[in-house]
């Protein structure tokens, strides 16, 4: 790389490099700091402060289905083992599944500690 060096009372102030150079520079630090990103987001996942939500229950949650029923179906539960683990009737569960009901927020936390998902993954 060649760089023309200025000088401000004798000290050097500015390096003036050739575009492609700045470029190169550029894209170097970038690589860099998207790699210390996805490094960062690994630890916090191994570390369980990060959760992913499986594009197919984001598709489908954006097309209106539920979350709990897609977090069910995909914890591979049925209604009545979902309703066991959360400690509410396999009605009640249904009932939140299909929007009839919202349910508490202590239900919902019951039903997301059993899916092992956080909170906010199964509220709309």
């Amino acid at each position: 790389m060649k760089a023309q060096i200025i000088k401000k009372n004798g000290q050097p102030e500015y390096a003036v490099i050739p575009y492609a150079d700045y470029l190169r520079l550029l894209e170097a630090f970038e690589d860099k700091a998207d790699a210390a990103a996805v490094a960062e987001f690994q630890e916090a996942y191994r570390a369980g402060r990060e959760f992913l939500v499986p594009a197919e229950i984001l598709r489908r949650e954006l097309e209106g289905d539920s979350p709990v029923k897609l977090w069910r179906d995909y914890r591979s539960l049925t209604q009545q083992e979902l309703a066991d683990r959360a400690g509410i009737s396999k009605p009640y569960l249904s009932q939140i599944e299909s929007g009839k009901r919202q349910g508490t927020v202590e239900t919902l936390a019951a039903i997301a500690r059993a899916l092992d998902v956080p909170l906010d993954v199964i509220t709309e």
